[in-house]
């Protein structure tokens, strides 16, 4: 499986083209820079994008997901809880960042625990509210994509609307200490990491 990642938009959120081979990909979290997004895809000889994946509904994350859902015809998906943030600049936070995103629907609903096949590569979606109600961690073979749940050394906050301390809580303590495995972790933001190097360094992860 191969990974290509890339910081995007003046937050520099991390967003991920993954796939096994050329003939289709999935997108997680293109957050903006859309035209950079597409043009790596060109790049690549990418053939098709199968899905976008959506870690949580913030703005950062899904700004650029309506122009690539134009030009790739990829399926959009989101947690139940977060399905607001792509019809709602409020509920995105973009106005408090004084920005707007082109509104789009989704057309994957997720809860939790399903498993989706993305560019012939099973994905699994594992719930992680905290950051926001919405938040989920992807499973893809060995790797981790954790969007704002988990970071290199840290964790997403919990003081925007849609955050819970408790959950959060639930989340670090039982959810991904649950996974029972080793992971390569890729982040939202920032460097990337494993789950068991954050279960031994991490000052959020350790018991």
């Amino acid at each position: 499986m191969r990974v290509i990642q890339m910081a995007v938009g003046p937050i520099m959120a991390n967003a991920y083209i993954v796939f096994e081979n050329i003939n289709e990909a999935f997108i997680i979290d293109p957050g903006a820079d859309a035209y950079k997004i597409i043009k790596t895809l060109e790049k690549e000889k990418i053939g098709a994008v199968t899905h976008i994946l959506l870690t949580h509904g913030h703005f950062d994350h899904i700004g650029a997901v309506a122009d690539i859902k134009e030009k790739t015809g990829a399926k959009v998906c989101i947690h139940s809880r977060d399905k607001s943030m792509l019809e709602s600049d409020r509920d995105n936070l973009a106005l408090i960042a004084g920005a707007s995103i082109k509104k789009i629907n989704a057309d994957v609903i997720f809860q939790g625990g399903e498993t989706v096949n993305a560019a012939g590569i099973d994905v699994s979606v594992v719930h992680t509210p905290g950051h926001s109600g919405g938040s989920v961690c992807y499973a893809a073979g060995e790797n981790l994509f954790t969007g704002d749940t988990l970071f290199c050394g840290s964790v997403g906050r919990t003081d925007f609307p849609g955050g819970s301390e408790s959950e959060y809580r639930k989340t670090l303590r039982i959810t991904l200490p649950g996974l029972g495995r080793d992971y390569k972790v890729y982040p939202g933001h920032g460097g990337g990491t494993t789950l068991y190097t954050e279960f031994a360094d991490n000052p959020y992860l350790v018991l």
